[in-house]
């Protein structure tokens, strides 16, 4: 995995008082609920920071006592997210549009949307 890839969210997400989760791409759009690491990562991929950044941030949060299996659990949550298709990675900055700026809670639901017909969102 190429750590200087720039990574962002690829569905719409939620954040109710910590608890973050994404809605399906497909109709029915069901809410899933995250893991607290899977939510950090969704919550932090907006396309402006690379992968090593997100692994050098979340480690500065543990200050000086960074778990043993930090890296290895960091690839997985990546790995996880990627393959399931929540998030994306890319060689340079990525511009977000509006329905997967932000919480969808802190939408304007007309601006989000038009944001989804626009990208197509509910396609393949």
């Amino acid at each position: 995995m190429d750590l200087s890839n720039y990574f962002y969210r690829t569905l719409v997400y939620s954040d109710v008082k910590g608890q973050v989760s994404v809605f399906e791409k497909l109709p029915p759009h069901s809410l899933i609920p995250l893991e607290p690491w899977l939510g950090l990562v969704i919550q932090l991929a907006d396309g402006q920071h690379t992968l090593q950044e997100l692994i050098d941030y979340v480690a500065s949060r543990y200050q000086d006592n960074v778990p043993e299996n930090y890296l290895k659990t960091m690839g997985s949550v990546i790995e996880r997210l990627i393959e399931s298709g929540a998030i994306a990675l890319a060689e340079t900055p990525y511009s977000l549009p509006y329905h997967l700026s932000m919480p969808k809670e802190h939408q304007d639901p007309e601006l989000a949307e038009r944001s989804i017909a626009e990208a197509k969102y509910s396609q393949h």
